[in-house]
């Protein structure tokens, strides 16, 4: 049943985000509701621009025959007209169906044929020609509404239409009837379905996430009053819209709050625009923030011995004291003396350089955050947290209040939602955001869904003794070793993570008598290491290779040992053995989601000669691989690949005690 409940903060006849955008234009017309990087410059369009683009566009919609319950397709970058599409489609009852704008045309065919789309907005000329693939293929779309003319000159106009002729189509239609799209918001319902959001499809086919008004708009609101946002906040878009951790933070609670969102000119300008703008509110995965380390790591490389000297220094006071400062704990007066110093010298440029330095809250989520990641960024006085959730939660399932923050949990329940482990420990929630059903799959609904009603997350986890939650890892990959030590293969990977030279990390150990690990090395930061070495190399599969390499990351490996021996619970489970891949794990290649999630199970499958390889008494192992090349062409790649053992370190006397 969907949880219709007044939603916090928002008056109760605004039942669905459309209407509450009515209200919002009332309170802060003028106020800015987005901004876009075009041609270098900041573009801005205040609340009621925005409404104003929103009416035309469903207007639109409407004069191309959309009807209440249809789904329209959304593919591009974040750009505030594509926001505006989906609010459009909301207007009128349509349902909007964000896609990954990365998604090969054989993904995107899949969601519009299951979802049943024949309207699709994209942003530009290479979303058009995925599009146009996809409707040759399926029969499905009957048109394709683009936003970006570039290019499209040339094209057969059949099916179709630019969205600036579709604005002025609406704005005619407007003209003769002001009242056209008002009446249509009129008639939306709490219980509506407000947009569908497909999975990552970790391990099967995407399946389509029904997610009412309320289901939104009451998380969404519960965690505005939670971090106190408001009109005078601001966020960088730049996550994929299909996401719903995108469709929470830069729709949901931007239209609940009325905050600016600020969408980047390209996905190559991210960390510029970043800096430019400088969000106070900023989200981001565990490895864009990996991604922003590294670029620290690189720049330090580069820097003077001096500065080098200076930096460690100083962040070495702050991972010592810095975190208690921001958690507002006790610290004598020389460290708090020496942290303002660094803060002048170090923190500060640092933080302005990353683009952080108005950030008031920061979250990260996605999948778990390694502990040394977390611990760094907070030690610079950020006040990074955790939150737990899913797509079928709509997005808040834990969330880490201010002060309570710890690196190995995701801190207790968000308002309003309830938690339980069941007997196998997997977490179980209850909440307004848990979703209406999966599209078209009564058996997978009713698989995730209890019959009391309590949703199955799929991960294991534990509460500590002041009930905040760690999630040891999903609760299908955690495994024992055949000496009965417990393997999370994710806490592993994340700790790899860590360090700036390693970008992607598989590992496996379930079942078998040690732990071993895939290696991705970041071409950027071991790039940058191997040409201060004068190491010769002209592709990543070169350097991949190169003995250097394999000795850098084995120094990694066996600190990541080094950590996992003080541990009591996982000293069993050291890797043992590792070997660097010859190409980087893709997306395109189905080694990846949308989402960068590591698919194990199917890269376990595709590279198994390398699996078998690691256990058994050889020190190379052969692999062919098909790949996929960035302009779509398939092609193949042959490599011998080493195998290096790693030796397993002691554990400390009082975790062995």
């Amino acid at each position: 049943m969907t949880d219709t409940r007044p939603v916090p903060g928002v008056p109760a006849a605004c039942e669905t985000y459309p209407q509450l955008l009515e209200h919002i234009v009332t309170l802060r017309g003028a106020r800015p509701a987005f901004r876009e990087k075009h041609l270098g410059i900041w573009q801005t369009w205040t609340w009621s621009q925005w409404r104003s683009e929103v009416h035309a566009i469903a207007a639109g919609l409407l004069g191309l025959g959309a009807t209440r319950g249809q789904t329209i397709t959304v593919i591009g970058d974040n750009r505030p007209l594509l926001y505006g599409a989906i609010c459009a489609a909301q207007c009128m009852g349509a349902i909007p169906v964000p896609l990954y704008q990365d998604a090969v045309a054989d993904e995107m065919g899949f969601v519009i044929d299951h979802a049943e789309a024949n309207i699709a907005f994209a942003e530009d000329q290479e979303q058009v020609d995925k599009l146009l693939a996809v409707a040759a293929r399926t029969q499905r779309l009957g048109r394709i509404i683009y936003d970006d003319p570039r290019g499209l000159r040339d094209y057969d106009k059949q099916h179709l239409t630019s969205l600036e002729a579709l604005i002025a189509a609406g704005r005619e239609a407007l003209a003769k009837d002001p009242q056209l799209v008002l009446r249509e918001i009129a008639k939306g319902k709490a219980e509506d379905i407000g947009v569908m959001l497909y999975t990552s499809g970790t391990t099967g086919k995407p399946k389509g996430v029904m997610l009412t008004y309320a289901n939104v708009m009451i998380t969404a609101a519960n965690a505005v009053a939670f971090d106190k946002l408001t009109d005078q906040d601001e966020i960088l878009a730049y996550l994929p819209m299909a996401w719903v951790g995108d469709h929470i933070f830069s729709y949901g609670e931007a239209l609940v709050a009325g905050f600016c969102v600020a969408c980047p000119e390209s996905g190559a300008t991210v960390l510029t625009d970043l800096r430019e703008i400088g969000p106070t509110f900023f989200f981001a995965p565990p490895r864009i923030f990996e991604n922003l380390l590294t670029q620290v790591t690189i720049r330090m490389e580069d820097a003077s011995a001096i500065k080098r000297r200076m930096f460690k220094f100083f962040m070495d006071h702050a991972r010592r004291v810095g975190i208690d400062i921001l958690d507002g704990k006790p610290v004598g007066a020389l460290d708090r003396l020496l942290y303002r110093l660094g803060e002048v010298l170090v923190y500060g440029p640092l933080k302005n350089v990353l683009g952080l330095s108005r950030m008031r809250v920061g979250y990260t989520a996605g999948e778990a955050i390694g502990p040394d990641l977390f611990a760094f960024y907070r030690s610079l006085g950020l006040n990074l947290k955790q939150l737990y959730g899913m797509t079928e939660a709509s997005v808040f399932i834990c969330l880490q209040p201010d002060g309570q923050i710890k690196v190995d949990t995701v801190g207790p329940a968000a308002p309003a939602v309830e938690i339980k482990l069941d007997e196998s420990g997997e977490v179980l929630v209850k909440s307004p955001g848990v979703f209406k059903l999966y599209y078209k799959n009564e058996a997978a609904t009713a698989e995730s869904k209890t019959p009391d009603g309590w949703l199955r997350t799929g991960d294991a986890g534990v509460f500590d003794a002041d009930g905040h939650l760690k999630i040891i890892d999903r609760a299908k990959d955690v495994g024992r070793l055949k000496d009965g030590t417990l393997f999370a293969p994710k806490y592993i990977e994340n700790k790899l993570k860590f360090f700036a030279f390693i970008k992607e990390a598989v590992a496996y150990g379930a079942d078998r008598e040690f732990a071993t690990a895939f290696i991705n090395i970041d071409l950027e930061a071991a790039g940058n290491w191997a040409e201060k070495r004068g190491i010769a190399y002209a592709s990543y599969q070169e350097l991949a290779a190169r003995a250097e390499v394999y000795d850098l990351i084995a120094e990694c490996v066996a600190q990541v040992n080094r950590d996992l021996a003080a541990d009591p619970v996982l000293a069993g489970s050291q890797i043992r053995r590792f070997l660097i891949l010859h190409k980087e794990l893709d997306a395109d290649d189905g080694e990846l989601t949308r989402t960068r999630k590591v698919r194990r199970n199917f890269i376990a499958d595709r590279y198994l000669p390398l699996v078998d390889g690691l256990y058994s008494a050889n020190d190379h192992a052969h692999i062919a691989t098909d790949v996929t090349f960035e302009d779509g062409r398939k092609g193949r790649i042959e490599a011998d690949l080493r195998i290096r053992d790693v030796p397993v370190a002691n554990a400390p006397r009082q975790a062995a005690e």
